[in-house]
């Protein structure tokens, strides 16, 4: 009796060494896929920061910079969509900080006027 459990708990332990080997497995793939994900990302945003330096000047890349401290996913937006216009050619090089704040009018989405009425 005393020998059937412990092959019992035998087989227990290696069902739960099994287990937690195949969690740790998991765990290091799901960590390898994030990695390749983060680094593709930096890779992107590398690409898109050089793109930048020959399309913008100083001024207006200091300007992006500050969009992106309050509006970081907006700016991002901003990033990708100069630079595609830079690939294309539909920028002109360097652009400067006026033509940069005018682009940015004309791109910036139609906000609703709130009005405050008095009763």
């Amino acid at each position: 009796m005393a020998a059937n459990q412990d092959d019992e708990l035998a087989a227990i332990r290696a069902q739960r060494l099994q287990q937690m080997q195949d969690q740790l497995q998991e765990q290091a793939m799901q960590q390898m896929q994030a990695e390749e994900v983060a680094h593709a990302e930096a890779q992107s945003a590398a690409q898109i920061d050089a793109i930048l330096r020959q399309a913008l000047s100083s001024d207006a890349r200091a300007r992006i910079t500050r969009i992106s401290m309050v509006e970081p996913q907006r700016a991002q937006a901003l990033k990708e969509t100069l630079a595609l216009m830079h690939q294309n050619g539909q920028l002109n090089t360097p652009m400067d900080d006026a033509s940069l704040k005018q682009w940015l009018v004309s791109q910036s989405k139609s906000r609703s006027n709130a009005s405050i009425r008095r009763i």
